[in-house]
């Protein structure tokens, strides 16, 4: 029986390090495989060299294509009858054409339309001026009589309106003692 036992034993020991040798050499195929397929492709200063050649014959010939373009006569579409031209010429032929054209007359410009008129705004407390004192003649609080801008009110308007400065009258004569003109509504 001691020899069985020695062999399970021996057995045992021996299952490890084949595991092991079977790891250890799926590892080494799989990096000759990396090799084999990095290998062959071209590393250092000389690959970037080879590319950097490309690019630059790559972008002459496209810069070639377009001078072309820009500077030959050919057909677009035969048929159709579209031809292209050198841009230079394209650039003749269009100014031409613009001198020959009259510029179009202008049309009157149309003004906006004229708003509702603003609620009139009272001064301010300190600012306002006492009943029976004169103001005068050229203050800057005071309007122009002949500078008036906003539209006459109507009689079918809801808003009445006070007048807020003195009548001409008052204003033309700064020595005279002004009187308050009664508030009319319509």
């Amino acid at each position: 029986m001691a020899d069985t036992e020695a062999l399970r034993q021996i057995a045992h020991s021996r299952a490890p390090l084949s595991t092991w040798l079977g790891v250890v050499l799926l590892f080494a195929l799989f990096g000759v495989i990396v090799l084999a397929v990095i290998g062959p492709m071209p590393r250092g200063s000389d690959y970037e060299e080879t590319r950097a050649k490309k690019r630059m014959e790559t972008l002459k010939t496209v810069r070639e294509d377009a001078e072309k373009a820009l500077n030959t006569y050919a057909w677009i579409d035969k048929n159709k009858g579209a031809a292209r031209i050198p841009i230079s010429r394209a650039m003749e032929l269009t100014t031409a054409e613009l001198a020959k054209q009259k510029p179009a007359p202008a049309g009157p410009i149309a003004t906006p339309q004229a708003q509702s008129p603003a609620p009139p705004t009272s001064p301010a407390p300190g600012a306002s001026p006492k009943p029976g004192a004169a103001q005068p003649a050229g203050s800057p609080s005071t309007p122009a009589p002949a500078a008036s801008a906003s539209p006459p009110q109507t009689a079918a308007s809801p808003q009445t309106q006070a007048p807020a400065s003195p009548p001409p009258a008052a204003r033309s004569s700064p020595g005279a003692p002004a009187s308050p003109s009664p508030a009319t509504t319509p």
